[in-house]
């Protein structure tokens, strides 16, 4: 084969219909190889120097090589550890624009950049070759960028996200035919589609599908990593979730996602790789150019800055790696059609050398990017480096997830005093904390739970993590959960302690529900799902993970049913969608949030200190812009006390107050009376009671009762 110099842009390997053209970025590399395989990446077929650096970029063209070729790089230069080098040409190297691969990594010391014969030294070099357990990147036809007409575009306000992991989700769905389960191809069949716009889901929240290994401390151990978080390759989807088929599996999945009218977001990983700390194995970044894509310790560059908690941290501040990234995220935004993304550790992101700043390059590039900017971006605003915790920091534009609105609501249904006050900062959408900041109540992404942490049902059945599935002595994870057992340790037998579980469990869902900002739920919560009191599965690519969709029989239906109805709620009640903080109304035109106490009256500045008192009454008012509308009316009273409580419903200019939903008797509302103004309710002890009253004449929907029992 021969090649020619080609061209430094665009990066990675583009084939143009004649030829195949290669671009690598790296500043300190002496020479770098390319090596062609046959399509089953096993055979090579020659090496050939790529003859031109321009700009730090490496490139060649290749005149008659098709997609399908496999290829690796082999970079030359120093290997000096101390000096931040770590040049090792026995390595293969996968290209960080790879969008497709073929074969698996396989752990083995070859794998390893050092010589591995004293494994807390890596200052020699070792010269075993690793081609035959890594994975080739594939030269790949260039794909169809999406049209945006066809994406789903949901208003943040109106957006209900739901985390979820690709093969969990599938393994065990009866609706998935088992040849698909763990694939897109399963997440997007009509029974999963199906079940996520009847739930009431418009987006839907991937843990990562970037391809991913395991760490080797887990494959000693015959564990995987399961969440996928220890990113490979930025612009391949992870080979076992694609079957047998192509990088057109996850696109055809977005794009039946989409005629549904559901988005796709992707939890991304851009903080590091996983290529871990400086005994770790050399696949990629590493030995292409170690000290331009990670962070190094300033006085000894042969460790790195670990701000990921993870081994490494890239350099984002470094240009070509921003470029990576933003060029990852073009990637899945404009060819596979993605709708948003959630950033993890995004801290890292923001972090410039005199600390984390809102107007950091990375924002400032992502802000101004016209494909970028016109997706959701959420950030998870901490990381485990100096000044890591930044919720409520982001700039404008960001959603963050709120671990405040996570551990206040937790709180408060543990039966702590004094959560009043916090409670409803939370409620209304956390303004304490955006605000301020001219942010609107959809930055804060409110949740219960998530992939890290108990499941909703292990909140209410465990004390204690018990991770000794992870095979690390059950050292691992959140020591506090804010949990709580109520009496028994885990699965019990006692009905009163089981009943009050599911109501526990009803009482979060229903607290998400009402709360201002965007919420958020995990996958399988809504029906009952237990990881067996494991906060920290990871690791576990099992049942532990994998929903059940039939373990929690007719209770889990019945909560199925109940997140449904609340789900509706939200959807037709538009004060709960809220764009704009409300307050006290300065017009009784406005929209507005009131807090009541036990009386039925507006809270009193020394009821908010009142230590004891777990009862709060919420009072949402939704107008309308027509003049002869009557106003509606929605009150969510609180009652976390360990016993009974009286509450007086305020009179209502739209009538009679209507239960809606009890968390203490789900299915009673259709017998329960209309209720008026001024009478005292019994709230019983662990729940929520909503009410509704008024409507909008001539709004189809407007009318919540009647458009709810006709659902």
């Amino acid at each position: 084969m021969e090649i020619i110099a080609g061209n430094s842009r665009p990066m990675g390997a583009h084939y143009d219909g004649e030829g195949t053209n290669f671009a690598l970025f790296s500043d300190h590399a002496e020479s770098v190889e390319l090596c062609l395989y046959d399509p089953a990446g096993e055979r090579e077929l020659a090496r050939l120097t790529l003859p031109e650096k321009t700009h730090d970029v490496w490139h060649g063209y290749v005149p008659g090589l098709a997609p399908g070729t496999c290829y690796g790089y082999r970079v030359h230069g120093p290997y000096e550890p101390q000096a931040g080098h770590r040049f090792n040409p026995n390595k293969l190297l996968l290209d960080p624009y790879a969008t497709q691969l073929k074969g698996r990594y396989q752990w083995h010391d070859a794998n390893l950049g050092y010589a591995s014969e004293n494994p807390t030294q890596d200052l020699l070099m070792d010269r075993r070759d690793n081609s035959a357990w890594v994975p080739k990147a594939v030269v790949s036809a260039q794909p169809q960028w999406c049209n945006n007409a066809n994406r789903a575009l949901v208003p943040w306000c109106q957006t209900v996200l739901y985390e979820t992991h690709v093969r969990g989700f599938t393994m065990l769905h009866p609706g998935v035919p088992e040849s698909l389960r763990g694939t897109f191809a399963g997440l997007s069949q009509a029974a999963v589609i199906d079940y996520l716009k009847a739930l009431g889901i418009t987006s839907v929240e991937l843990l990562p599908v970037h391809a991913f290994i395991d760490e080797q401390p887990l494959h000693k151990k015959g564990l995987s990593n399961y969440w996928g978080y220890n990113t490979l390759a930025f612009f391949a989807p992870h080979s076992t979730y694609l079957g047998a088929g192509g990088p057109e599996q996850f696109r055809q999945m977005v794009d039946r996602f989409h005629e549904a009218g559901l988005e796709v977001i992707l939890d991304v990983v851009y903080n590091h790789s996983c290529e871990g700390n400086h005994l770790g194995p050399t696949l990629s970044f590493r030995g292409i150019d170690n000290r331009s894509y990670y962070q190094l310790l300033p006085g000894d560059q042969r460790f790195y800055i670990n701000d990921s908690g993870c081994g490494n941290t890239l350099n984002i501040r470094h240009p070509r790696v921003m470029q990576l990234v933003t060029d990852s995220l073009r990637y899945w935004a404009g060819a596979m059609g993605v709708d948003g993304f959630r950033f993890d550790l995004a801290t890292v992101l923001g972090r410039q050398e005199r600390g984390f700043a809102q107007d950091s390059t990375f924002f400032q590039v992502v802000s101004q990017d016209p494909l970028l900017s016109s997706r959701k971006l959420i950030a998870e605003p901490w990381d485990v480096g100096p000044g890591g915790y930044q919720l409520g920091r982001f700039p404008a534009g960001w959603s963050e997830w709120n671990d405040r609105y996570r551990d206040t609501v937790r709180r408060y249904w543990r039966g702590d005093g004094g959560q009043l006050p916090e409670l409803a900062r939370r409620l209304h959408g956390s303004g304490d904390i955006f605000e301020h900041a001219g942010r609107r109540p959809y930055a804060s992404v409110n949740f219960i739970t998530s992939h890290d942490g108990f499941t909703l049902r292990d909140l209410v059945s465990y004390s204690r993590r018990h991770n000794q599935a992870n095979l690390e002595d059950n050292n691992d994870g959140h020591r506090e959960n804010l949990s709580a057992n109520h009496g028994v340790e885990g699965p019990t037998d006692d009905p009163a302690i089981d009943s009050l579980r599911w109501q526990q469990q009803r009482n979060f869902l229903a607290t998400l529900a009402v709360s201002q900002g965007v919420p958020m739920l995990l996958a399988g919560d809504e029906l009952g799902r237990s990881q067996q009191g494991n906060n920290n599965a990871y690791c576990q690519d099992n049942r532990i993970n994998w929903i059940d969709w039939e373990a929690s029989g007719e209770q889990g239906a019945a909560l199925t049913a109940f997140t449904r109805k609340l789900l509706f709620l939200r959807q037709h009640f538009p004060v709960l969608q809220a764009d704009v903080y409300r307050h006290l109304p300065d017009d009784p035109h406005d929209d507005s949030i009131q807090w009541l106490n036990g009386d039925g009256k507006l809270m009193r500045e020394e009821h908010w200190h009142e230590h004891h008192n777990r009862l709060l009454g919420y009072l949402l008012t939704e107008t309308s812009a027509h003049a002869s509308a009557v106003p509606r009316f929605l009150l969510v009273i609180f009652n976390a006390d360990r016993s009974t409580a009286e509450f007086t419903v305020p009179e209502s200019p739209g009538g009679d107050w209507r239960l809606f939903a009890d968390t203490a008797r789900p299915g009673c509302e259709g017998q329960s009376p209309p209720v008026r103004g001024l009478t005292t309710l019994t709230i019983a002890a662990c729940s929520i009671q909503i009410l509704t009253a008024g409507r909008v004449p001539g709004v189809p929907g407007s009318d919540l009762w009647q458009s709810e029992e006709s659902q």
